[in-house]
């Protein structure tokens, strides 16, 4: 299907209302790929996607609009937060509220599934992608240095809660044991 990437609609949530988010299917690889290679100057493969899905804990899912994909997710599960891999809207699509209602899906999966947050990395020049999950209420957490290992670009370290900045700082602020012990001997 070939299509401009505008909506047909002069009412942006009528448009939102005909788009189903649900789980990624291998058939839906190819536009996958090219909203990937329209998205990232260093994307994902069709084998990183097939070698990412088949682990256990990772899940794919997809924006679609009139059996059109516009944008998808892929995020991991873990322990007590959801961990976004990759995440990206084609760009005729972007500045729709597609990827405001992927968030959103992802932020229901956070009461369902009693994980605190969602974190996730953003290159350090990737400006449009910091500004988006800005709005969506996500911080900037840590400075990852060197972090893309195709660029040694650094890479913010970004997370959401829905419970609030205290959760997100009190997870910042834990150190291991290792190391208090080895504060604790070197105090006394």
């Amino acid at each position: 299907m070939v299509t401009t990437g505008k909506t047909t609609s002069s009412n942006p949530s009528a448009w939102l209302c005909d788009m189903q988010i649900r789980w990624m299917i291998r058939r839906d690889m190819p536009e996958v790929l090219e909203i990937e290679k329209k998205s990232f100057e260093y994307s994902w493969s069709e084998e990183d996607f097939l070698n990412c899905l088949r682990q256990r804990n990772c899940i794919g899912m997809v924006a679609e609009h009139h059996e059109q994909i516009v944008g998808y997710m892929v995020y991991e599960l873990l322990k007590d937060q959801l961990h976004i891999l990759n995440f990206a809207v084609a760009p005729g699509h972007r500045r729709q509220g597609v990827g405001t209602r992927l968030m959103d899906k992802l932020v229901g999966k956070l009461a369902m599934q009693r994980r605190q947050e969602i974190t996730f990395e953003v290159r350090e020049t990737n400006l449009a992608a910091q500004l988006f999950f800005k709005s969506r209420g996500c911080q900037a957490v840590d400075v990852l240095r060197g972090h893309y290992v195709d660029t040694d670009e650094d890479a913010y370290q970004m997370a959401y809660s829905p419970f609030g900045n205290d959760v997100l700082r009190m997870d910042r602020d834990k150190k291991n044991r290792l190391a208090d012990w080895d504060d604790d001997r070197a105090a006394a």
